[in-house]
């Protein structure tokens, strides 16, 4: 079993001054193999705070970070899943599963983590899984100001991923889940 959090589009401190306290007392150091962020963490002292809570960190350039070193896309194999990661500000017209598609196939990825929309999504698609983990910070975005904060949490063991979804409504953090098998063959038919 690997812990692997999902999280981006903070936008600290432009949009937002930090993450939900709920959240903070959630994300535990020592408990995660795996941060893989989007994005739009915006300053240092963010990407510090999550290289705490994991080491194991990677992130995409969003188009508002100030560090220009992060790459546009980065793929990491974690177990059997090969997992794909960027922004999605690149991806047009933005948050569309036929363009995050192409992009998940692109890369050669089973899984494809994007942001930029702010909204949580997961679809599995041809054979892979395709995720938003939303805006971590509830940040307003250019296609809405209704953001839900939220973050996701994979549970990667062996050929499964159990995608955990934290939504922040009405104060109360929620949990969904979306369960997703790998057969042996669905990377490398692509």
């Amino acid at each position: 079993m690997v812990l692997v959090l999902a999280i981006g589009d903070l936008h600290i401190p432009q949009r937002a001054s930090d993450l939900p306290a709920k959240f903070k007392t959630m994300l535990v150091p020592g408990k995660i193999q795996h941060t893989i962020c989007t994005g739009n963490l915006c300053i240092k002292e963010v990407y510090d705070y999550l290289k705490s809570v994991c080491p194991d960190l990677h992130v995409t350039h969003g188009e508002y970070d100030e560090d220009a070193r992060y790459p546009e896309t980065k793929t990491l194999t974690i177990g059997q899943f090969k997992l794909g990661l960027c922004h999605g500000h690149q991806v047009v017209p933005w948050g569309d599963l036929d363009s995050l598609a192409m992009l998940q196939r692109q890369l050669d990825v089973d899984i494809l983590v994007t942001g930029h929309t702010h909204q949580f999504k997961a679809y599995k698609h041809e054979g892979g899984v395709v995720i938003n983990p939303g805006s971590a910070t509830g940040a307003y975005s250019s296609i809405t100001y209704d953001v839900n904060p939220s973050f996701v949490l994979m549970d990667i063991d062996g050929l499964r991923v159990i995608v955990y979804v934290y939504e922040m409504i009405d104060g109360e953090v929620k949990v969904d889940k979306i369960d997703f098998k790998k057969t042996t063959n669905t990377h490398s038919a692509r």
